[in-house]
């Protein structure tokens, strides 16, 4: 099994993203060299938070400026690196325009340009690629087919198209695209780290992801008549970024992990934050019946198609293989969506009430 060493660069993608952050912040403060790509390096406001927690850690930051969509893109920032952490990638459930554009391409061709990179850089040994439990299912409804009545690393999400789910797509593409090139070699691995809803306090405010988007909409209105009964695997951001390292240096992580604390409905996680900011905020109360939503469905972004197959179907995952095999012990969500939700609060962009 490979062997890791502690002095090479390690490479992360994607640095500017919600869990790249704390990747980044993690392998600093334990003295590693940190090779970080960024779309824009005149934009400097997207990655001073990073700039500045390297300026306070024993380990070193470098920045590249690397388009997914651009070949030999990440050549410079990969020279010298062992290990690669790919997680550049879009994360838009709803809020997009053209899902090929928007979604697929970005995923499915940035994957391929940055293994094209890994192909090409004789010093990388392994590559943790952050996928998505969206691999391993399509739609709520599939829970039905498993015998253990939970997702699980053996799983593969083969519903989803460009049409229907398809962010789910994008991630369960540029996974099998990972796997399908790193077979075709031998002298790099492959971890492939597959979390489920990521909640938690974000190193910057100016994070786009979707999970920023649920805990959003928990304070804006759209869920005080209620909300639908569909379930979400939670876990904190720090956990994720701790699950991506181990993958990265622990000898004997390979394969896929689904990494994941634990499943609540939106109306306990709804209950969750009004225990802790009372009743200020138009958190929802009541479960909204299953046609109710699907006549409502296309004014929040869903199609009826999505309602049919996703709501009224508890979803579970089996998160035991990471807790052997890379040491995870999960943080308590209840805690990180309450977390989550302030940092909303504190950094404008839900008001403050009361």
């Amino acid at each position: 099994m490979t062997m890791m060493t502690t002095t090479a660069p390690i490479l992360v993608t994607g640095a500017t993203g919600y869990i790249a952050g704390w990747v980044i912040k993690q392998l600093l403060e334990q003295g590693y060299t940190v090779h970080a790509t960024v779309r824009d390096l005149t934009k400097s406001s997207s990655f001073q938070h990073l700039e500045q927690i390297a300026s306070q850690t024993s380990g070193a930051l470098m920045l590249f400026q690397a388009n997914l969509l651009e070949e030999d893109s990440f050549d410079e920032a990969m020279k010298d690196c062992e290990i690669v952490i790919h997680m550049a990638s879009p994360f838009l459930v709803t809020n997009f325009k053209d899902p090929i554009t928007d979604l697929i391409d970005p995923a499915l061709k940035g994957t391929t340009n940055v293994l094209n990179s890994v192909n090409r850089t004789d010093t990388v040994k392994r590559v943790v690629v952050t996928s998505s439990i969206a691999s391993t299912y399509g739609d709520a409804v599939d829970i039905l087919k498993t015998e253990q009545n939970q997702f699980e690393e053996s799983h593969w999400n083969t519903t989803s198209s460009a049409e229907h789910q398809p962010y789910f797509y994008s991630k369960v593409a540029a996974e099998r695209k990972a796997w399908d090139m790193q077979k075709a070699q031998s002298r790099w691995d492959l971890v492939c780290i597959n979390p489920s809803l990521v909640v938690g306090p974000s190193l910057t405010p100016s994070t786009q992801s979707g999970s920023v988007e649920v805990i959003q909409q928990f304070g804006n209105g759209m869920t005080l008549f209620g909300v639908p009964p569909m379930w979400n695997g939670l876990v904190d951001v720090r956990d994720v970024a701790h699950a991506h390292i181990q993958a990265a240096l622990h000898p004997k992580a390979h394969g896929r992990y689904i990494i994941n604390a634990k499943t609540m409905t939106l109306l306990e996680m709804g209950k969750t934050l009004r225990q802790h900011f009372g009743g200020r905020y138009p958190f929802p109360r009541m479960i909204a019946p299953k046609f109710l939503f699907k006549l409502l469905a296309p004014l929040f972004g869903y199609t009826r198609k999505f309602v049919d197959l996703n709501v009224g179907y508890p979803i579970y995952f089996n998160a035991e293989r990471s807790k052997q095999e890379l040491g995870m012990q999960y943080r308590d969500v209840e805690t990180s969506i309450i977390e989550h939700f302030q940092q909303l609060l504190d950094d404008g962009i839900i008001k403050k009430c009361g």
